[in-house]
């Protein structure tokens, strides 16, 4: 069952991330749904309700995410961590393609972050592309591709 956190969590975790899903870096004022707070450390894995474990996410990240904290990877026979938006720099670990339309990961953390939450699904490609048109996207200070 979905947590109920106060207008204030919600308001505070929403300014702190930009109102930018912390792991797709769209942009929530120009989606129909409101984004989700996700716990970074899973409440399964006795998270806390603290701000420090929670981060902004669009729908379909947090449900990709779901539970999982890290994933295994066949390239190199062993489990990664997946890209944790408190502790981590997005920045560190991912880049915009040169059209902006793409993730590209920059380490082992974003690609497997990048393969498991889907985060160049044909959907999403779709949004960017139209909100590029727009000069809506990419994200202030987001790093492009040279």
């Amino acid at each position: 069952m979905p947590r109920k956190f106060s207008p204030f969590i919600h308001k505070k975790i929403r300014q702190r991330a930009n109102f930018l899903c912390k792991y797709c870096h769209t942009d929530e004022k120009w989606q129909l749904i409101q984004f989700t707070i996700d716990h970074i450390i899973p409440v399964s894995d006795d998270g806390s309700d603290e701000l420090e474990n929670l981060a902004l996410a669009c729908f379909h990240c947090n449900r990709k995410k779901s539970n999982k904290q890290s994933f295994y990877d066949p390239q190199i026979d062993s489990k990664i961590l997946i890209f944790n938006p408190r502790k981590m720099s997005w920045k560190n670990h991912f880049i915009w393609s040169k059209n902006a339309l793409e993730i590209l990961y920059l380490t082992d953390i974003g690609r497997i972050t990048i393969e498991l939450l889907e985060l160049n699904r044909p959907r999403i490609l779709q949004i960017r592309q139209d909100d590029v048109l727009v000069k809506r996207h990419p994200p202030e200070n987001d790093p492009i591709e040279m």
